[in-house]
């Protein structure tokens, strides 16, 4: 998004926060969007001077975005999705590779970000048999998700939650999990959890490059360990590999050469009766 592009709503103009560089508009640029703003793209251009990998942490994270709701969709027969902290919409969201695999599936997104809602109508595409929907709403207000998203997908019915790459924005590991807790509790056995967020133990200069990113006035990501990934998947049925960095997540068989790699892990978990 260059500078001086519109948003069509003035008052959504005004907030939107422009002197300081922002998550979601970062990944955007480094996913090769152009929702994103000069500010965004210093930040993101001193993180890879840092940390050249971190182009491939966002695409590895995003590729297994599409695989585990290809999963999800195909061989777990899941037809409802509540995806929190959705982030900018870019090629296959989640409702997109969801309703290629089966048209009826109903997805929810939630994200609590202006230019997001601003950008909500291309998420609210959809096949003529399935639903999109968008909830405005924190992550942290859990109450207002489960309303809003009830309204939409039975939750009566088993449901996949997406997390992608949005639990480090809550730093502490006590309230990251009791958030991932308070989702799942509310979904009924038979559904899933897909998750994954940032590391450093495959490039340590990561710790260093986002340690710099922190401080520009940004919101803060708290990378975490493997181990405290595979925590936000206590109680659930892990499905094989288990948590594991995203490219080694059933990675596509018409994939050419071994996959590497990278600092994002995650994995998809069940709900047991």
């Amino acid at each position: 998004m260059a500078d001086d592009v519109p948003v069509t709503d003035r008052a959504l103009r005004d907030v939107i926060d422009t002197t300081v560089p922002h998550s979601a508009r970062i990944w955007n640029y480094w996913l090769g969007g152009k929702d994103n703003y000069e500010v965004d793209r210093r930040a993101g251009d001193e993180y890879i001077r840092i940390s050249p990998a971190v182009v491939d942490v966002a695409r590895a994270s995003r590729a297994f975005l599409v695989r585990s709701i290809r999963h999800l969709a195909g061989e777990s027969g899941i037809r409802q999705f509540l995806d929190v902290g959705t982030g900018l919409p870019t090629a296959q969201n989640t409702h997109e590779v969801a309703q290629s695999v089966a048209p009826e599936s109903r997805i929810v997104y939630v994200d609590h970000d202006p230019l997001v809602l601003a950008h909500a109508r291309a998420l609210l595409t959809s096949t003529p048999e399935g639903v999109t929907d968008y909830i405005d709403a924190d992550m942290r207000d859990l109450e207002t998700i489960l309303a809003q998203a009830g309204k939409v997908l039975d939750l009566s019915r088993p449901t996949a939650l997406i997390l992608s790459g949005i639990m480090g924005h809550v730093a502490d590991a006590e309230e990251a999990r009791g958030i991932v807790r308070g989702l799942v509790d509310a979904l009924p056995p038979g559904s899933y959890l897909s998750l994954n967020d940032g590391t450093s133990v495959v490039h340590a200069e990561v710790a260093d490059a986002q340690d710099g990113y922190n401080e520009t006035g940004a919101i803060p990501y708290t990378l975490r360990s493997p181990g405290e990934i595979a925590a936000f998947f206590d109680g659930l049925e892990l499905v094989e590999p288990g948590v594991v960095s995203c490219p080694l997540w059933r990675p596509d068989s018409n994939q050419v050469g071994d996959p590497q790699e990278q600092d994002a892990f995650g994995g998809v978990g069940r709900k047991a009766a």
